[in-house]
C-alpha cells in the first residue's frame, strides 16, 4: 500500500537516514531538528502527530494510537533536555517506532482474515 511505504519513507528520513561510518549508528532529521533547542523537538513532534492521524485515517485502534502518542510525547520531553534528549533521540526512533506499530496492526489483520 502507498500510503504505508510514505509512512515507512518518512520514518527513515527522520530517524535513520543518515550513517556514522564505522559504527552501527544511524540518525536522521529529528535528530538534527532536536538540536534547535524547544523549537526543533516540537517540529518532530508535529511531524509525529502527522503520522498519528495518518494512522486515524487507516483505521488503527486506539489503544495503537494511544502508545504512538506516548512515544511522540516521551521522545519530545526528553528531547528538551540538552545533550540527553539529543543522544536520546539518536536511539529511541519514536517515528519508526510509530511507524511499526502501524505495520503490526496491519499484518495482524492480513493474518487475521486467513
Amino acid at each position: 500500500m502507498r500510503r504505508l511505504r510514505r509512512l515507512q519513507t518518512v520514518a527513515m528520513v527522520l530517524d535513520t537516514a543518515i550513517a556514522i561510518p564505522g559504527t552501527n549508528i544511524r540518525f536522521g532529521a529529528d535528530s538534527l531538528l532536536g538540536l534547535v533547542p524547544g523549537a526543533g523537538d516540537f517540529a518532530g513532534a508535529l511531524v509525529g502527530l502527522a503520522i498519528v492521524n495518518e494512522a486515524r485515517r487507516l483505521g488503527v485502534p486506539a489503544e495503537k494510537m494511544s502508545r504512538m502518542i506516548a512515544n511522540i510525547g516521551l521522545d519530545t520531553l526528553v528531547g528538551f533536555v540538552p545533550l540527553l534528549g539529543d543522544v536520546f533521540d539518536m536511539y529511541f526512533k519514536s517515528h519508526r517506532r510509530n511507524v511499526q506499530l502501524i505495520l503490526d496492526h496491519f499484518e495482524a489483520d492480513l493474518a487475521e482474515r486467513r
